[in-house]
């Protein structure tokens, strides 16, 4: 990284116009520049007031922009993947995980929540709920399953009680599951009475863990926020 580059972060604003808003998106790059420890300005973005903000650098472009010295990136995964590159050892930490199967654990919770939440349907209900039960079970199986450093270290440990997908420490893979992870329980608790079980009690730690990391706490937009965000989107039971 040149020793005087800039970077901007802009993320989608909430109700309030000021506040971190709802997009988990947005969420996962302000996470990776804050494990990254790189000062960075954040600028929350109201485009429903100033729906201009973007144009001279990014005309038509979703949040979250990334803009590093002047130069605008738009793509969620490239940004992640230039961070990674750009912002790597000896003087940024590396958060990629040293598992391939920590990016997909849990990769289809967020489908199958979308279908539940979204359904208009009440007699489908259980069976999309089911559907989502079942995947925060696989999620929960890989919480619990010991690594292979956690094996070299103790061959006959039973189960795992990592804090996060990869280890201890969080990853690129937290950042993109946690965020949504959270939009889950928060928005099934709300409107379906229904948070993620206390049964599946690996995911529970997992989340608990990462509600103890600023990293995450302090990115996370208000609970009500994203009950705003999903009112629109789901019929009345």
């Amino acid at each position: 990284m040149a020793q005087n580059a800039r970077l901007q972060l802009f993320v989608k604003a909430s109700e309030d116009g000021e506040s971190v808003g709802h997009c988990p998106s947005c969420q996962r790059l302000f996470m990776i520049l804050l494990l990254k420890g790189v000062p960075f300005t954040l600028t929350t973005v109201d485009t429903r007031r100033s729906p201009d903000v973007l144009k001279d650098f990014a005309p038509g472009s979703q949040l979250p922009i990334l803009l590093y010295d002047g130069d605008a990136k738009t793509d969620t995964l490239q940004i992640e993947e230039f961070l990674e590159e750009t912002l790597g050892p000896p003087d940024f930490p590396s958060l990629a995980p040293r598992y391939r199967e920590s990016n997909m654990a849990g990769n289809d919770v967020f489908h199958k929540f979308s279908a539940f939440i979204k359904n208009p349907v009440a007699t489908q209900d259980d069976a999309l709920y089911q559907q989502l039960l079942r995947a925060l079970a696989r999620l929960d199986r890989y919480l619990r399953t010991p690594l292979e450093h956690e094996l070299a270290q103790e061959p006959q440990l039973p189960e795992s009680l990592r804090r996060f997908l990869d280890s201890d420490q969080l990853t690129l893979a937290d950042c993109s599951l946690l965020p949504k992870l959270h939009i889950v329980d928060t928005v099934c608790a709300h409107f379906r009475q229904a948070p993620i079980p206390a049964e599946l009690q690996a995911v529970r730690r997992y989340l608990a863990s990462a509600l103890q990391e600023r990293e995450f706490k302090y990115t996370c937009p208000h609970p009500a926020e994203l009950v705003a965000a999903y009112r629109p989107a789901v019929h009345p039971r």
